[in-house]
């Protein structure tokens, strides 16, 4: 088995196709679209239409910075995105032994919402996103049951806490609706996985997650989202420019 999986990124030129699924995710009408489409065919979204920041840096070890203000938060999740389909592309890819119908219907859902954050992210940043991630799952056994769900486990918690923390370091309020849309989302992704492993017990939202006293989930900043995921990625992702509060 392949310990090392190349994220299904190829390349940052984002066809009519993407741009209108982006345009729509983010809020507008297909009128809107259309015209917006139609001022843009041939160019690479800017990062100037995302809000405030710079886009992606390259250093020359090999390390990427994720920029600064809205478009490094954008980049933050889009990694964060491509690391988590990578992840259950895997997955279903290679099922786990005994693996069931349900699981299967459930897995791919989530590897097909994983796909859709993922492509919309790409599409947002254009010329301004880091480029393909390589993951390093060498420490998962795609063939075992619990390995897999807790590793899916590890990643839901980890979205759900870094868009948690991530919302009030943006700028623009389209960003922070985008960012709710999506984390909403990440959230149902948790509550199922631990239901996998926990079925029929308050695991789905339990209090190593959902406080009990306030009923608020976890949140996590950047920093501590990295430091969690660098593990299962083998290019160094910096934060250095992000903004932190």
């Amino acid at each position: 088995m392949e310990n090392k999986t190349n994220l299904l990124i190829r390349s940052k030129t984002v066809d009519s196709d993407s741009r209108r699924r982006f345009l729509r995710y983010a809020g507008f009408s297909a009128a809107t679209a259309t015209t917006i489409l139609a001022a843009c065919e041939n160019a690479a979204m800017e990062p100037s239409t995302l809000g405030e920041g710079t886009g992606a840096r390259v250093a020359a070890d090999g390390s990427i910075d994720l920029g600064s203000g809205d478009v490094g938060i954008l980049n933050y999740a889009y990694a964060l995105e491509q690391l988590e389909y990578a992840f259950y592309a895997q997955v279903i890819a290679t099922p786990f032994a005994g693996m069931s119908n349900m699981e299967r219907m459930i897995l791919t859902d989530i590897r097909d919402h994983e796909k859709a954050h993922r492509d919309f992210f790409r599409a947002a940043l254009g010329a301004a996103a880091i480029p393909a991630l390589s993951a390093n799952f060498g420490a998962i056994n795609f063939n075992d049951r619990a390995s897999v769900l807790s590793t899916a486990r590890t990643f839901e918690d980890l979205g759900v806490s870094a868009y948690n923390g991530a919302g009030k370091l943006l700028s623009s309020p389209l960003n922070l609706s985008t960012a709710g849309k999506i984390v909403s989302v990440e959230a149902r992704h948790a509550a199922i996985i631990r239901e996998l492993l926990a079925p029929f017990t308050t695991s789905f939202a339990g209090d190593d997650v959902v406080t009990s006293d306030t009923g608020l989930d976890v949140v996590n900043m950047p920093g501590t989202v990295l430091a969690a995921a660098q593990p299962f990625v083998v290019q160094t992702i910096t934060a250095n420019n992000l903004p932190t509060m």
